[in-house]
């Protein structure tokens, strides 16, 4: 039976002036899975990240997200995804609990209902013990774990990720990878997320785009990307090593 794509993209391109950002652009996310999208910075991960969204206008091509335009269905769309960027920012005079109370109220969210959804967001990233300090004095892997929190109150179809673990330590990164695995695992959320932590993204991902350029030059699983430039599985080889034999032949 043929996945079901909750994202997809034909011929999506960006310029900016003479700059192509992204070229050409065709790849898809199968429901229920982690995908990572790797490339060095200035690949186009981003501003495809951006389009996705809706939050850029594409132009040339088209991108679908659950079946929707995200340009011309925004609303419909931002309902659905959940966005966390690189760098989380969120009232350092404010508590988690207050933090997630604003977000609920800006997305129009009834209070009861909003109460419940934070204390189960608050579970489910491990804060409910630190609802009683201010967020300005959370670590980075805190405040990361309650930016998810964040996006979950609005019990997302996707998670779009942005570098989720970068500048963490060893522990706030293994959380942070825990969380995510099991948010894709127990509540069946599709993940697309970018990184330049190859060893993490070969950890979690069922497949992976890499991006060069603007350009997709590579989309399958691990396992199936080995075998295409080395002839055995991926039991012989890291994602490190696949990535650079692409790299190396852009």
């Amino acid at each position: 039976m043929e996945p079901q794509k909750i994202i997809e993209t034909e011929a999506l391109t960006k310029r900016y002036g003479r700059q192509t950002a992204v070229d050409n652009l065709t790849f898809r996310v199968n429901q229920g899975e982690i995908f990572g999208f790797l490339g060095p910075n200035g690949a186009g991960k981003t501003t495809t990240l951006l389009m996705l969204l809706g939050l850029s206008r594409a132009t040339e091509g088209s991108a679908k997200v659950c079946g929707l335009d995200p340009l011309r269905e925004a609303r419909e769309v931002k309902q659905l995804v959940g966005y966390l960027p690189e760098n989380v920012g969120f009232y350092g005079d404010l508590d988690a609990v207050e933090s997630l109370e604003y977000i609920a109220d800006l997305n129009g969210m009834e209070r009861r209902a909003a109460q419940e959804r934070i204390q189960e967001a608050l579970e489910v990233v491990g804060l409910s013990s630190d609802t009683s300090k201010k967020v300005g004095a959370y670590s980075r892997g805190m405040s990361q774990r309650l930016g998810i929190a964040e996006v979950l109150i609005k019990d997302p179809k996707v998670l779009f990720l942005d570098e989720p673990t970068l500048g963490l330590d060893p522990d706030g990164a293994f959380r942070l990878i825990e969380l995510i695995q099991s948010l894709n695992q127990d509540r069946e959320i599709t993940v697309l997320l970018s990184s330049h932590n190859l060893y993490q993204v070969q950890k979690m991902c069922h497949r992976v785009g890499i991006m060069i350029k603007g350009k997709m030059v590579a989309e399958d699983s691990i396992e199936a990307l080995a075998r295409e430039k080395f002839g055995v599985g991926d039991e012989k080889y890291t994602l490190e090593e696949i990535y650079m034999k692409y790299f190396q032949e852009v």
